[in-house]
C-alpha cells in the first residue's frame, strides 16, 4: 500500500478512536500530545508521506485500541509493518529544521 494512500487510512482510524490530527509547519517530528485535556496528534506538513504515516502509526501504537478496529486487510498489513520497522529502528528519518 502506498504511503499516500496509508495516511489518511491512519489518520481516519485515529479519528475513530476520538484523536484529532493537525497539520503545522515547523522544526519538529511530530506526534500525539494532549492540548487542553484533547488527544491530538500534529503532522508536520512539510514531511514527506512515508514520515508521517510513521508518526500516525506510533500515535495509533501510543493511544491504543486500534486492535479493536475494524482496518481493512491492507491498512491493518500496513500498521504492522509501520510498528515492525520503528521496532527493528527502521522509521522513516526525517532531518530536523532547526
Amino acid at each position: 500500500m502506498k504511503p499516500s494512500a496509508v495516511v489518511p487510512a491512519f489518520e481516519e482510524a485515529l479519528r475513530q478512536l476520538g484523536v484529532r490530527v493537525r497539520r503545522e509547519r515547523g522544526p519538529f517530528r511530530g506526534g500525539l500530545c494532549v492540548v487542553d485535556g484533547e488527544a491530538v496528534v500534529v503532522l508536520n506538513r512539510q514531511h514527506p508521506d512515508e514520515a508521517q504515516a510513521a508518526v500516525l502509526a506510533a500515535a495509533l501504537r501510543e493511544h491504543g485500541g486500534a486492535d479493536e478496529l475494524y482496518l481493512r486487510p491492507a491498512v491493518r498489513a500496513a500498521l504492522e509493518d509501520a510498528w515492525a520497522q520503528a521496532d527493528a529502528g527502521q522509521t522513516a528519518e526525517v532531518a530536523d529544521d532547526d
